[in-house]
């Protein structure tokens, strides 16, 4: 049998010289556990074109292929992985290597997102499909890791409804925290470098001298860029030296390539103002190791969403990135993110859908020198590295061990109400199978009869038939003699 020694990280998303959130949170998760474990990151096999050496090692795995991970899943001593992973290979289910859920993505929040422009009768068919696959995940996990304290009350009340709030989790910790615990994004330790021009003097209609907002991600459903559009309507007819651009719009993994988002939209609004590629300028995805490039170009950086559950719920992981190049930023608030901003005083907050509010706080910040807002982004850049926002999955890992109700409980683990029911489905199923075997049971021994009245009747019908042909020959005998004595007699 393998040794068990190693930390395996599994992606679902791609990583390399271009990635989203997901894979940028693992890549950095992965370089922090490498400087005291020995750790593997495991990435789709659609991944690009792989960033420069690390201290850990990567390899790559088939989404549709169990085989081409579990030679990893053997060797290592805990397996951290997001919440689809669980339904895509419930193999799981049946290791006893501790198992790390990441959840710091509502995922089924962004489903509906994304699916609301469906009919919902026929949206219900898919909800049912991926409400089943995310349930996964709540079973099979030993320790639960989320962005924010919104977010591990969200947990906590969906560990509830599984059943994993229970006397054996309690007991292990009253606060459960050894159950789930917080993992936010977090900030490199070296400052970004810049290491050649990106945008400013480069992109046609930006100016070295030009002020560049940034809106760094995409223009996914839950994020409002069309506010930013109308906003920097505003701010053209006061300042024709500022630049709007949205340097990500399409996603770098090429299984989202149909993803919904604003893009038509906001180029189409952008048009409509006579703004496009003279304020507001679109780009594809800015590959990663040229990002900080982007960051160190751009003067103020954008994170605009709507008033909606998601908002309530996510986590902007494009926001550490602004604090990392200490970008000022405008922010809508009401997500976790923006509350982070705002304990830092670089950041105007303003409300949702507000285009006027939003155009404010960027001339505003804008007229703000930077050498007013260092020691808030120092005081950030101390609080918010990967070091620290690591720090309850590195101790997991220093200790890891399978959950205590999951020892205790087995198979049995799962909401106590669900889990009487199915005792219950299953012993009336029981009960009617028993019935159903003592029917087949008397069926077959009528078969049984059946075949054996058949077959003695077929042996009175032969022995019939051969008595009647015993009785014909012995009259055709008989006919015989009378005929040769008629014949002697004359």
């Amino acid at each position: 049998m393998a040794e068990q020694n190693r930390i395996l990280i599994i992606s679902h998303d791609v990583v390399g010289q271009q990635m989203a959130g997901p894979g940028i949170r693992y890549y950095h998760l992965a370089r922090v556990l490498s400087q005291e474990f020995d750790t593997v990151l495991a990435i789709p096999d659609t991944s690009g074109a792989s960033l420069p050496s690390t201290a850990f090692e990567v390899v790559k795995y088939n989404l549709a292929d169990w085989d081409s991970l579990e030679p990893h899943v053997k060797t290592a001593k805990v397996v951290i992985f997001p919440s689809d992973i669980a339904s895509i290979f419930r193999q799981f289910q049946k290791i006893t290597t501790p198992i790390v859920i990441d959840g710091y993505d509502p995922l089924l929040v962004e489903w509906l997102a994304l699916h609301q422009s469906i009919e919902v009768n026929e949206q219900c068919i898919h909800w049912q499909h991926r409400t089943h696959s995310l349930s996964e995940q709540y079973l099979v996990g030993d320790f639960f890791i989320c962005a924010s304290e919104r977010q591990r009350d969200w947990w906590i009340g969906l560990l509830e409804g599984h059943g994993r709030l229970n006397p054996y989790t309690f007991h292990e910790d009253h606060s459960l925290r050894k159950l789930i615990d917080l993992v936010p994004f977090g900030l490199a330790e070296t400052a970004p470098q810049h290491t050649r021009q990106l945008i400013k003097g480069v992109w046609p209609g930006i100016s070295s001298q030009d002020k560049v907002i940034l809106w760094g991600g995409g223009l996914w459903p839950w994020l409002d860029p069309l506010t930013a559009v109308r906003a920097m309507a505003k701010v053209w007819s006061q300042r024709q030296d500022v630049r709007l651009i949205f340097p990500g719009t399409r996603h770098p993994n090429p299984m989202l390539k149909n993803i919904q988002s604003h893009n038509e939209a906001a180029v189409t609004l952008a048009q409509e103002f006579n703004l496009l590629d003279k304020a507001i300028f679109f780009g594809d995805w800015i590959p990663y190791p040229d990002w900080p490039n982007v960051l160190l170009e751009s003067d103020l950086a954008l994170t605009l969403h709507y008033d909606s559950l998601e908002t309530r719920l996510a986590f902007r992981s494009r926001v550490f990135d602004y604090i990392w190049a200490s970008l000022p930023t405008v922010a809508t608030q009401g997500d976790a993110t923006s509350d982070l901003l705002a304990q830092f005083k670089f950041t105007r907050l303003v409300k949702a859908e507000d285009s006027a509010g939003v155009a404010n706080a960027i001339l505003e910040l804008l007229d703000v020198p930077k050498q007013d807002l260092k020691s808030h982004f120092m005081a950030a850049h101390q609080k918010l590295t990967w070091q620290q926002a690591a720090r309850p999955l590195i101790e997991f890992c220093r200790a890891p061990r399978q959950a205590p109700d999951k020892v205790a409980l087995g198979n049995n683990l799962g909401n106590a109400f669900y889990m009487t029911e199915i005792a219950k489905t299953i012993t009336e199923k029981h009960r009617k199978t028993g019935e159903m075997a003592h029917l087949v049971q008397k069926i077959n021994e009528l078969l049984s009869q059946r075949q054996q009245l058949v077959t003695e009747r077929k042996y009175w019908q032969n022995l019939v038939k051969r008595y009647e042909q015993g009785r014909f020959m012995r009259l055709m005998r008989w006919l015989n003699r009378m005929r040769v004595k008629l014949l002697s007699s004359k």
